[in-house]
């Protein structure tokens, strides 16, 4: 018997539910309906457990199949907003797929990496930025990135390797023991296998990507995609050669940073400094005798 499906979880989930209402309702399987489309049962069958945007051109086919008068079609962009709520449009694209990818890989030279972000290092993030707007909306923004980091968390999630500066560390961002916290929380994933962990010497000297941060997410069924942002803009990449170059250069990257054991020390040092109240100069006088 199927798993009862909670349609107030969520839009995702109402819609899901609602669509396989309708499909039972005129009595066909999943493999009948994916008939006639270039779309597979997995699919409909995520997307009736609330797990996937339903596509555009799929909608309308079940448009079409069970006689819904645009319904479906009508509504999934709905459900495409739900997701993006409090993120912005040009990240939606990574929102939607990573969640499916196998692995992720993540360069980030300025700051710590969303996904292992603490809620004190997002909320400062926004105030540096002067964000004109209310602090219901970015209660809103943070919170989502706060629940996209639940990624890392759930069953089955992607491998996912990030890679550091090692000068990120003594950026003090927030007062020392929230540094504290925010060092520690990324460590605590990575002593849990959930995150791997990679940090660059600060006097590596000229290495590859210098000039971008990087994400690469790879998947079981579908090409690789590479995704890069600015300030107010983000790229999704999908063009093979391209991927292909980044890809290079994010491999040529992590052979120049230190192991991830080594890493994990390295910020576990950097945590107790801040611990300790030590502050960013005393830390770089210390990484430079320690040369």
């Amino acid at each position: 018997m199927a798993k009862e499906i909670d349609g107030s979880a969520g839009v995702s989930q109402f819609y899901g539910k609602e669509l396989r209402y309708k499909r039972e309702q005129a009595g066909l399987t999943l493999e009948k309906l994916a008939e006639g489309s270039f779309f597979g049962i997995g699919l409909l069958s995520e997307i009736e457990r609330g797990n996937r945007r339903m596509p555009p051109g799929l909608a309308q086919h079940v448009d079409r199949v069970l006689d819904t008068d645009g319904f479906f079609t009508r509504r999934c962009e709905d459900v495409r907003e739900a997701r993006r709520k409090g993120h912005a449009q040009y990240f939606e694209r990574v929102l939607e797929t990573e969640k499916d990818a196998l692995t992720i890989g993540q360069w980030s030279p300025t700051v710590v990496p969303g996904l292992v972000q603490t809620e004190a290092y997002i909320r400062e993030l926004y105030r540096a930025e002067r964000v004109p707007k209310p602090s219901e909306k970015i209660d809103v923004m943070v919170q989502a990135r706060l629940r996209r980091a639940q990624l890392l968390l759930d069953q089955g999630n992607p491998e996912y390797w990030i890679v550091l500066p090692e000068t990120l560390l003594w950026q003090p961002v927030l007062p020392p023991q929230q540094m504290a916290e925010q060092l520690e929380h990324v460590v605590t994933l990575a002593r849990s296998g959930r995150i791997i962990l990679q940090i660059v010497p600060w006097n590596t000297g000229a290495h590859a990507l210098m000039h971008n941060n990087a994400m690469l997410l790879d998947f079981a069924d579908a090409p690789p995609l590479f995704y890069t942002e600015g300030q107010y803009h983000g790229n999704t990449i999908d063009d093979p050669g391209i991927v292909k170059q980044y890809r290079r250069s994010y491999d040529l990257l992590r052979a120049a940073a230190m192991s991830p054991d080594s890493s994990l020390a390295v910020v576990e040092a950097a945590t107790e400094d801040y611990r300790n109240g030590a502050h960013p100069h005393q830390l770089v006088r210390r990484r430079l005798a320690e040369e």
